[in-house]
């Protein structure tokens, strides 16, 4: 890949000029200015992966042949490079990356510069925009897409897109709205003056901090600043005033909204299959009131599930709800998995096997974000489940917005967190342990949590009863 690498800059170089020199073209007239823009962009995007070392990443390799394609395009009479320019951009976003998005970015303003009425070069910018976190910008490029999209189904997607980066937006403006009114309420109310000592002293220091954050935040920021200026505010707010006061909860909601905006898929996924996202208000409401059990995977279990008439397979059968985690190993494929879960291992979790064993509700626990996505596009299996956990179900355990724990506590089982999941969603009537001894015991800290919320451990010693 070496050599490929540097004999392909070195044709771009070749038909695009290094940069900060001319592009030359080609004699009797060569590509547009702004196609040997974009050339010269891939060649310093190449020239950046070549001093990067040796490639290992398939996503990036493509990028190269689809680099190379433009390269040829470029400098063969008649052929349709524009194309090969979006076809470029778009392979550049699905390599991930904030590199490759910004080449991505740079290669959509060349192609609105070389045909500005070209809906595919705007969503192109859109997509750019949207993946650095520049949510205005997108809302400004995708609708420049939607006024020359005549294809009403296929501007949905669109249209869904530029509805939750609006609310997204909304929010903080909510928050600071929240913000300025409470302040000055609070102000009045202390007749706008300040103690010089005293235990109000620390209080006073957060609420200045807090003005700071609330200055720094705005929808206009790109989101990881938006973010961050957002954490800011409601950690001081709850500083200043306590996580009770009423304004600071409707403000903690606002940034949980936001969090969960901020990290919902773009556009709704074909590989779905028709699946329903469900979220946390759905996932609450699907559990509620309903009797649920964890089944572990292991030969003994899943030897007596499978024994006509045996009382642990009409014990299993007799709840509402039945989860089951991770890849079976054990278990008979046709036994019945209301709810499965399971947890991205490793640093290529989207190339595992496919989870093609049929669930009501599938929820997949992951980070970082890009991964989850890859693995949900590249494992789902359409039809094999009604309903996929969306991306606010992705990290119940540390997400700020459910139970926010500090991740240095080390990996959790897929168990373990569909149980504090249930335990942090309340509504169950019951949740139940089956099987989860030997192999299949959860870690000590894991045990020591169950064990201070254990109602109940039946004298078999499968069952134990947590709510």
């Amino acid at each position: 890949m070496g050599q490929t690498l540097t004999g392909l800059l070195t044709s771009v170089r070749a038909i695009a000029g290094r940069p900060g020199t001319p592009a030359q073209g080609r004699p009797g007239g060569g590509p547009d200015q702004a196609l040997l823009a974009a050339l010269r962009i891939c060649g310093d995007h190449l020239s950046a992966l070549a001093a990067a070392g040796p490639l290992t990443d398939a996503r990036r390799t493509r990028l190269i042949a689809s680099i190379g394609a433009l390269t040829t395009a470029c400098s063969t009479p008649g052929a349709d490079a524009f194309d090969a320019l979006l076809r470029t951009g778009q392979q550049a976003l699905d390599s991930g990356g904030e590199a490759e998005a910004r080449l991505a970015l740079a290669l959509a303003d060349e192609a609105t510069a070389l045909r500005a009425r070209s809906k595919g070069a705007w969503r192109l910018r859109g997509n750019a925009l949207d993946a650095l976190g520049r949510g205005e910008e997108a809302i400004t490029a995708y609708e420049r897409h939607l006024a020359l999209q005549q294809n009403t189904a296929a501007s949905r997607d669109v249209e869904r897109r530029i509805a939750t980066l609006r609310a997204a937006g909304d929010r903080i403006d909510e928050a600071l709205t929240l913000f300025r009114e409470t302040a000055g309420t609070r102000t009045e109310a202390s007749g706008g003056g300040t103690e010089a000592s005293g235990p109000g002293t620390e209080a006073s220091g957060a609420g200045t901090e807090a003005a700071g954050a609330a200055a720094r935040l705005s929808r206009h920021l790109p989101a990881a600043e938006a973010r961050a200026a957002f954490t800011d505010l409601v950690r001081l707010r709850t500083a200043e005033h306590g996580a009770g006061d009423p304004a600071v909860r409707r403000l903690a909601a606002l940034y949980a909204e936001h969090r969960r905006l901020s990290d919902r898929d773009p556009v709704a996924d074909p590989l779905l299959g028709g699946a329903e996202p469900i979220g946390v208000p759905g996932l609450r409401r699907l559990v509620a009131g309903r009797t649920v059990c964890l089944v572990a995977d292991t030969p003994r279990t899943a030897e007596q599930e499978q024994r006509p008439g045996s009382p642990l397979a009409a014990l299993i059968e007799g709840y509402d709800l039945v989860v089951r985690c991770d890849e079976a190993r054990h278990t008979a494929p046709a036994a019945r998995t209301d709810l499965h879960a399971c947890t991205l291992r490793g640093d290529t979790p989207w190339k595992g096997p496919r989870w093609d064993r049929r669930a009501g509700t599938r929820l997949v626990f992951g980070d970082p974000l890009p991964h989850w996505r890859l693995a949900l596009r590249g494992r789902l299996v359409p039809g094999a489940q009604d309903r996929v956990g969306d991306a606010t179900l992705r990290r119940p355990l540390h997400d700020p917005a459910l139970l926010g724990e500090e991740a240095g506590a080390g990996p959790a089982s897929t168990a373990y967190t569909v149980l504090r999941l249930l335990d942090f969603l309340g509504t169950p009537a019951r949740v139940d342990l089956i099987g989860f001894e030997g192999p299949a015991a959860l870690s000590p800290r894991e045990r020591e949590w169950v064990g201070t919320r254990t109602a109940n451990t039946d004298d078999t010693a499968v069952r134990i009863t947590l709510r």
